[in-house]
């Protein structure tokens, strides 16, 4: 069952809606487009949470990246070059 919705847009969503549009899309398709790459957004936060939190506590991987960090130090040009 599709459902109907009337907005009213304000400056920064009408300039947003032409934006998607952009694409060739009508009115109804870019709201469409736009809603469901909002979704994807928020539901993908938690598991990039959950990645954040699992690198922070992976006390080899902060070595290998201090490791890492060190290296390209040496190799950065001097500041007097």
């Amino acid at each position: 069952m599709s459902r109907s919705l009337h907005v009213r847009l304000d400056d920064s969503s009408a300039a947003a809606l032409d934006v998607v549009r952009a694409e060739g899309l009508s009115d109804s398709q870019a709201v469409r487009t736009a809603l469901r790459e909002a979704a994807a957004r928020r539901r993908s936060r938690p598991a990039l949470r959950e990645e954040v939190r699992r690198l922070a506590e992976d006390a080899a991987d902060r070595e290998e990246m201090r490791l890492i960090r060190e290296q390209m130090a040496e190799l950065a040009p001097s500041a007097e070059d």
